[in-house]
């Protein structure tokens, strides 16, 4: 048997009851402390508090610091959460002593720059953490910046042009976190006291009105648990809010203590898996298994508009439940994966029509797409981004002929703005970075393996003559590892995921017979697929990698990936094989 037919029988085997993928994440040490410190003032939660603190200690790097997920670096922002969540112990006094080395010292003043200095002007993850750190009682309030919570209470029209400190995501942090600050240490500006007194209430009825009916802010573990922490910390611990939050942590928690980053990425994955076996699908899946993964599919599409962004309906998130978000990498794949299906019905064609014009409608001016939100384009997680831009492209076009005149040219003119925004967006080497996926071990943690092998996917669809193309795949023709490997950049140590999507993107290039060098393109996916071979012998099998990027630069690794990559992966070179193309 094959190892593309392996792969594809082992990614085939993962499916739930209702034949869609549900992966794992990875636990985190971020999550774990974050959800510690939102639980410790209740007596009820003792005994998973000491269960999480027990798996911090068990997962403590051998330097003293904590990295996001357990294959993860130290970094700053972990370790300093891990430190205000845990006792004194001799595990604290070895966090202490790298936070001190990394910060120069211990005093707030020094954590503080540290901490700000790795997020830049995006505010979204470095005030949070130095409230957690004022909660646990490792600094005090004075160092916890004060957030505009009240600015919640402005129309969300604008939003955009507030220049909020936050990303558009982090609406409830700024609301909870700026509120525990304003109680614990209010302004010397009477004022400015009075009016945030007064619109209290007010943004305390806007968080409760964007809260899923799961408790759990965008399914995340540490946004909710910041939002219920600092909610505890500013006397509302019975607000309706908070104990939505905390009976979300008590039921997210894994059995060995720890928490995730979110509770999983369903659609997301459901999508990327159906898009693996590509057209295939229609052969490998029954027509009941495609009408009700299709059905499914359908179910996940936001018929309303969003309470937390204002979306509008006709997108999907990444997950199925309560706390998901639409957002333009989601919907993309979700209408990929429509058109893989085969199933065609009026259902289909109205939800694929509302989904390509909700992605029209979010196009940045620059071309690009965003996110979640059009316009907020000042802090990173909400700018346009090439793996989102080439994803959307793609889902243009798959729809294009079924679409109606007007709509049709609509998408032309954005397929050409999307198409100039990634020649503006592409770096020197031909490159371009992703805004969602990374590598630690890369330069500035970026990853252009991902995003080049990713735009590299839109090209050969819509510009396979381009000079575009061309240079992308000399740049990872020449990043590929002697041993056939790929990392997220050169010199980077392979990983399977970075691996199988290079290949991928190169059979496509040899498929549609684009950007010169048809041999040079075939040595390197035969070297690819051998390097894979081997890596799918060792234990255990498609070993995960920590190359996604969660909200404000958070790593974690998803089980799923590798074995998903894989198998678009092999089945290209598997078909290019079988038509001696390569």
């Amino acid at each position: 048997m094959s190892l593309a037919k392996r792969a594809t029988d082992l990614l085939l085997s993962r499916r739930t009851s209702q034949g869609v993928w549900e992966g794992r994440l990875a636990s985190s040490a971020l999550s774990t402390a974050t959800a510690i410190l939102a639980l410790s003032s209740d007596p009820q939660d003792a005994d998973a508090v000491a269960h999480g603190r027990e798996w911090l200690v068990q997962t403590q790097n051998e330097d003293g610091g904590w990295g996001d997920t357990t294959l993860s670096l130290s970094n700053i922002s972990t370790t300093a959460l891990c430190w205000a969540a845990s006792p004194s112990s001799s595990s604290v006094k070895r966090a202490e002593a790298w936070l001190s080395n990394a910060a120069g010292s211990l005093d707030p003043e020094a954590l503080g720059r540290a901490i700000a200095a790795r997020y830049g002007k995006d505010r979204t993850f470095s005030v949070p953490i130095l409230t957690a750190l004022a909660i646990g009682g490792r600094v005090g309030w004075q160092h916890a910046p004060q957030l505009p919570f009240e600015l919640a209470a402005c129309p969300h029209q604008w939003f955009q042009w507030l220049k909020l400190p936050v990303v558009s995501y982090a609406l409830p942090a700024l609301i909870a976190i700026g509120l525990a600050r304003h109680r614990r240490l209010p302004s010397r500006n009477p004022g400015l006291r009075t009016i945030r007194n007064t619109l209290t209430p007010r943004v305390l009825r806007v968080l409760r009105e964007i809260q899923p009916s799961g408790g759990g802010f965008l399914e995340a573990t540490p946004l909710t648990s910041f939002v219920a922490m600092s909610l505890i910390a500013a006397g509302l611990a019975e607000h309706e809010v908070t104990q939505k939050c905390l009976l979300f942590l008590r039921i997210s928690v894994r059995p060995d203590g720890s928490w995730p980053i979110d509770t999983n990425l369903s659609t997301w994955l459901t999508t990327l898996a159906t898009n693996a076996l590509g057209d295939e699908a229609k052969d490998l899946l029954s027509e009941l298994e495609r009408t009700q993964l299709s059905g499914w599919l359908l179910d996940q599409q936001f018929q309303v508009e969003h309470p937390y962004t204002h979306a509008a309906p006709g997108a999907w998130s990444w997950t199925n439940l309560s706390g998901a978000v639409p957002d333009a990498d989601d919907t993309a794949g979700a209408l990929l994966a429509l058109k893989h299906l085969g199933v065609q019905n009026e259902r289909v064609r109205r939800a694929a029509l509302q989904g390509v014009r909700w992605l029209l409608d979010l196009q940045n001016s620059d071309g690009g797409m965003p996110t979640f939100c059009k316009g907020w384009g000042h802090l990173p997680f909400d700018r346009s981004g090439p793996d989102l831009t080439a994803h959307a492209l793609r889902a243009w076009r798959a729809w294009l002929p079924e679409l109606p005149a007007t709509d049709r040219k609509r998408a032309g003119l954005a397929i050409r703005a999307g198409l100039d925004y990634l020649r503006q967006s592409r770096k020197e080497d031909g490159s371009w970075v992703p805004l969602w996926f990374g590598n630690q071990y890369a330069p500035g943690g970026e990853n252009r393996t991902f995003g080049t092998s990713r735009v590299i996917l839109a090209l050969c669809e819509l510009q396979p003559e381009g000079e575009m193309l061309s240079s992308a795949v000399e740049y990872l023709l020449s990043a590929q590892h002697p041993d056939g490997g790929w990392g997220g950049a050169l010199h980077v140590a392979p990983s399977i995921e970075e691996t199988a999507l290079a290949a991928d993107a190169l059979a496509h290039v040899l498929k549609v017979k684009a950007a010169g060098h048809p041999e040079r393109v075939s040595r390197s996916i035969r070297s690819a697929t051998a390097w894979l071979a081997n890596a799918a012998q060792k234990a255990p099998v498609f070993a995960p990698s920590p190359i996604g990027f969660y909200f404000a630069s958070l790593w974690y690794f998803e089980e799923l990936y590798p074995l998903v990559f894989s198998v678009s992966a092999l089945r290209g070179a598997q078909e290019l094989s079988d038509t001696q193309e390569l």
